[in-house]
């Protein structure tokens, strides 16, 4: 796809194009991609900047670029360890997503009477069931991809949930 096709796509399904920090990252995104392919990432020109808003404080420029003209996207040539050469956005190229990884902990408080014990394995695997299958039509009805896990938090004495003392 060209540049700016791939970066709708990312941001459709993914979070964005990808964006280098650091060498450590770009060395990461070198072994994920064969030899002689040369994909997009998220640098453009406009003071040169990340699509995803991230500042752009490292860089791995090849010899000579960015030579400039109308080359306002990037992308990162393999067979030259990973540096990065200035593109004409209109090209169509391979590319490279990221997905943003987010942990969230919330508090689950179930009310009711049940004789059910919810510190018993296969209770609160069914529970995690239902609340993963909640979870993902939420994140499908916003138009959004992710891959849900869930996991229950323990106690420290061993449990995962405790019963709460009435107020009265």
């Amino acid at each position: 796809m060209n540049w700016t096709d791939a970066q709708s796509y990312c941001r459709r399904h993914y979070t964005d194009l990808a964006s280098v920090r650091h060498p450590q990252e770009n060395e990461q995104i070198r072994l994920q991609k064969p030899a002689g392919v040369v994909p997009w990432i998220g640098l453009y020109r406009d003071t040169w900047k990340w699509s995803n808003g991230g500042m752009y404080l490292f860089h791995h420029w090849a010899s000579a670029e960015p030579d400039g003209g109308i080359e306002n996207c990037t992308a990162a040539d393999f067979s030259l360890s990973g540096r990065w050469e200035d593109w004409g956005c209109g090209y169509k190229k391979p590319f490279i997503c990221y997905s943003d990884t987010t942990k969230h902990v919330i508090k689950v408080k179930l009310v009711g009477n049940s004789l059910l014990n919810v510190n018993e394995p296969e209770v609160q695997e069914k529970l995690l069931e239902e609340l993963k299958q909640k979870v993902e039509e939420r994140v499908a009805a916003q138009d959004l991809r992710a891959d849900v896990k869930l996991s229950w938090r323990k106690q420290p004495d061993g449990t995962t949930f405790y019963k709460e003392e009435q107020q009265n």
